[in-house]
C-alpha cells in the first residue's frame, strides 16, 4: 500500500518565481481536479521540509457527513534547525486553507500545488515554532482503498453512516496539513478532536480522553503520545459498538484490547478477542512485548480491507477465517497487526526500504502457521510466497524513491517473506531468530529511530559474524535468483555448480546417500550419486536450476 509527499522550491515571496522554479512534480489533471492518480508519497526531501522537525499535531475537524465535507483546523508544533523565510507543509488541493497563525500571528500564505507556502519578511528563527492552519473542504473520496485512498461515505447494513478514512499511498495530507514525508513523525504524538452527529462513534490512535456532546453533536477527543505515522494519523466513524478487554503481555503489562464493531457483527466480538489474544502471543514470541502497552490494541470495522493503522488496525472481512492446523485464521487480520512491529514500530526512512514492513510483517504470517501447523504449514506458505514472486523489478530500487514506485514492483511482500526465510536458512535459527526479535525491540531500530536495508544488513552481518552484503544485494537489488547447473560428468559422479556465483552460500544437496550441507564454490563442487543429486530440495532459495 502507498502514502504521498512531493518536491517544490526554496523561496515564496513572488508567484512569478514559483511559476519558473525548477520542481519535481506529477502534473494536476486540469480537466478533472479531483483525480489525484498522481499522488504519491517520499522521494527526495524538499530542502524546506528538511529543516523542519516535526514534534506534535493536533486536528479539530467537524465532520459534516451529508456534505461530505470537513472544516477545522491544524495545529503544528515544529522544531526548525535553522532561519528561513519559508515554511512548507504538505495538503491536497481539494481543501482550501482560510487562516494561517505562526506563534499565534497571521502570516501571509500561499497555497498552490498541494502545498502550502507560509512567509515571513524577517525570517523564522530557528527553535521551537507553532502553526495554526484553519482549512476545510471535500476531501477526495477513495476509489480503491485501501490502495488508492480518501475518504469513503457509506452506510452500514442498518442504514447508519460510515466513514472510512484510508491514505497510506497519497498520505496524511489528502485530510490534514502537514510534512508528509516518512522520514519525519511527530515525536510528541498526535490528539484527534472529531465531532460528529451525535450517536456515531470515532475511532482512533492512541487513548480516548473523552467525548463531550452539545446539542446534536458529539466530539471524540483522541491522544497518542507515541510517534506515529501520517498515514496512521487517521479516525473512523460508524455506530460502533465497544468490546474491551484486558490483555496480559510477554512482559507482565496489562493493556486493554478494545474493538470497534458494528452492531451487526457484535456476535463475533468474544471469537475474535481470542483470535487476537493467540495472535499476540506469537507475535511476542517472535518480536518482542507489544509495541504500544500503555495504550491499546485497537481494532476497528472498516469497508474495505484492512489497514496497519497504529493502535486501531482495521478489518473488512466481517471475521471470515480459514484453518491452519486446526485453528482459525485471518491472513487480513494476522498480516495488519504484525504491522504494529513491523511499520508502526521498526519503520523505514524512505520508501526505498518498505521490504522491511511488508516483507517482514508477510514472513511474520508464516511463523504464525509454523505455530499453529508446525514446519509442514510453514513451509506451505513460504511455498505460495516463493510461487507468487513476479521478480519483474528489484525491491530495493534506490534511494530517496516515492512509494508508488516501491510498491509497483509487487514483490515487497512475497519476496521480501522470501529474503527471511533464505536469511533464516543460512544463519540458522540460532542466530537467526535471536537477530530479528533484536531488530524488533532494539531502541536503534525502533520508534523515533528510522531503519534502511543497510541498517538491516549490518546488523545481521555482526550477529553472523559474516559479510552478508553481497546476499542483501543479490536478493533485493536484483531480480536474479540463484543459477545452477547439475551435469554428470562419470558414471555416478556429477558437478553442481553456481553459475551466479556472488558469495559462498550452504546449500542442501541430496544424493543417494542422504542430504547434506554443503558449500559451493565458485568453481563448483562434485558428488558421487547412483541417482540425480537434488539441489536445495526443501526451497531455502529462490532459484532456477538446468541438468545437462
Amino acid at each position: 500500500m502507498p502514502c504521498s509527499n512531493k518536491l517544490l522550491l526554496r523561496k515564496i515571496s513572488l508567484v512569478f518565481f514559483l511559476v519558473f522554479t525548477t520542481c519535481i512534480i506529477h502534473a494536476q489533471n486540469t480537466q478533472n481536479p479531483r483525480d489525484l492518480s498522481y499522488m504519491t508519497s517520499g522521494g527526495k526531501l524538499n530542502p524546506l521540509q528538511a529543516i523542519m522537525d516535526i514534534r506534535h499535531y493536533t486536528l479539530a475537524l467537524d465532520v459534516d457527513i451529508p456534505n461530505r465535507s470537513i472544516r477545522g483546523s491544524a495545529e503544528i508544533d515544529i522544531i526548525l534547525s535553522k532561519s528561513t523565510d519559508t515554511l512548507l507543509f504538505d495538503l491536497v488541493h481539494l481543501l482550501t486553507v482560510t487562516k494561517i497563525k505562526v506563534n499565534d500571528k497571521a502570516v501571509n500564505f500561499l497555497q498552490k500545488d498541494d502545498k502550502i507556502y507560509i512567509s515571513s519578511a524577517t525570517n523564522f528563527a530557528p527553535g521551537k515554532q507553532k502553526v495554526f492552519i484553519e482549512y476545510g473542504g471535500e476531501p477526495p473520496v477513495a476509489v480503491r482503498p485501501p490502495w488508492n485512498g480518501g475518504f469513503t461515505w457509506t452506510k452500514d447494513a442498518n442504514g447508519n453512516p460510515w466513514v472510512v478514512i484510508n491514505c497510506q499511498m497519497e498520505g496524511g495530507k489528502i485530510y490534514f496539513p502537514c510534512k508528509d514525508h516518512p522520514s519525519d513523525e511527530p515525536n510528541e504524538g498526535v490528539e484527534l478532536k472529531i465531532t460528529v452527529p451525535k450517536g456515531l462513534v470515532v475511532a482512533g490512535p492512541g487513548l480516548l480522553q473523552g467525548v463531550t456532546t452539545k446539542n446534536d453533536k458529539s466530539t471524540y477527543h483522541w491522544k497518542t503520545n507515541y510517534t506515529i505515522s501520517n498515514y496512521c494519523v487517521i479516525f473512523n466513524v460508524a455506530k460502533y459498538r465497544v468490546f474491551t478487554k484486558n490483555y496480559t503481555t510477554v512482559a507482565g503489562n496489562t493493556v486493554p484490547m478494545q474493538f470497534y464493531l458494528l452492531e451487526e457483527d457484535t456476535a463475533a466480538a468474544q471469537h475474535a478477542f481470542d483470535i487476537k489474544e493467540r495472535d499476540t502471543r506469537v507475535l511476542e514470541k517472535y518480536f518482542g512485548e507489544y509495541p504500544w502497552v500503555k495504550e491499546k490494541i485497537g481494532l476497528a470495522e472498516v469497508s474495505n480491507p484492512g489497514m496497519e493503522h497504529q493502535t486501531m488496525i482495521t478489518y473488512g472481512d466481517k471475521f471470515k477465517y480459514q484453518k491452519v492446523g486446526g485453528q482459525d485464521y485471518s491472513a487480513n487480520l494476522f498480516h495488519e497487526y504484525a504491522h504494529e512491529w513491523w511499520a508502526n514500530k521498526v519503520t523505514n526512512k524512505d520508501w526505498a526500504h518498505m521490504w522491511i514492513q511488508e516483507g517482514i510483517a508477510t514472513y511474520a504470517e508464516a511463523l504464525c502457521f509454523r505455530e499453529m501447523g508446525g514446519e509442514e504449514a510453514y513451509n506451505q506458505l513460504i511455498f505460495a510466497h516463493q510461487r507468487s514472486v513476479k521478480n519483474r523489478k528489484p525491491m530495493v530500487q534506490g534511494d530517496e524513491v516515492t512509494e508508488a514506485v516501491t510498491y509497483a514492483g509487487g514483490d515487497i511482500y512475497a519476496k521480501g517473506s522470501c529474503f527471511m526465510h533464505t536469511l533464516r536458512y543460512v544463519l540458522g535459527d540460532e542466530i537467526f531468530f535471536p537477530t530479528l526479535k533484536k531488530l524488533a525491540t532494539d531502541p536503534a531500530y525502533t520508534y523515533d529511530n528510522f531503519v534502511t536495508t543497510a541498517d538491516v544488513e549490518q546488523l545481521f552481518s555482526k550477529q553472523y559474524g559474516k559479510d552478508l552484503k553481497p546476499l542483501f544485494d543479490f536478493y533485493l537489488r536484483t531480480t536474479d535468483v540463484l543459477d545452477f547447473t547439475v551435469k554428470q560428468t562419470a558414471f555416478h559422479t556429477w558437478s553442481i555448480k553456481q553459475n551466479n556465483f556472488f558469495m559462498q552460500l550452504p546449500v542442501d544437496i541430496t544424493t543417494d546417500a542422504g542430504t547434506q550441507r554443503m558449500v559451493i564454490e565458485k568453481d563448483g563442487i562434485s558428488v558421487t550419486s547412483k541417482t540425480p543429486p537434488m539441489v536445495d530440495a526443501s526451497g531455502h532459495y529462490l532459484k532456477k536450476i538446468l541438468f545437462q
